[in-house]
């Protein structure tokens, strides 16, 4: 015969929202040729020298990959490989980036004001 009291009953878990993941609607594909034009305009350098920083660039970030490390590099985010599946002519990989998202521009303002003061 078992004595005591029953135990209370659990309370009833609230529901929450949660925000669920947003479609991503991709835009063009951005290949090493835009690429590098696109760091010719903006750093106003020759394509001559852009060109093999921006390869040997995009080799090391390879490499990393291939050696299954995790990039951090600002502002580009941070990379980590989830899955990856060997295939006949490479792998393929699932990898996760995670950005931040940059100061408001009246903050970085602010902020070079109150440098002044």
């Amino acid at each position: 015969m078992v004595t005591g009291k029953a135990p209370a009953p659990a309370k009833a878990a609230s529901p929450t929202v949660v925000d669920a993941p947003q479609a991503v609607i991709l835009g063009p594909v951005m290949r090493k040729k835009e690429l590098i034009e696109t760091v010719v305009t903006r750093s106003g350098m020759k394509k001559k020298d852009v060109k093999p920083v921006v390869e040997t660039l995009l080799a090391v970030m390879g490499d990393a990959l291939s050696d299954n490390r995790e990039l951090n590099l600002p502002p580009f985010g941070q990379l980590k490989v989830r899955k990856e599946k060997q295939l006949r002519n490479g792998r393929m990989v699932v990898a996760k980036i995670r950005q931040t998202k940059p100061p408001a521009q009246t903050d970085v303002l602010k902020a070079v004001d109150t440098d002044k003061s």
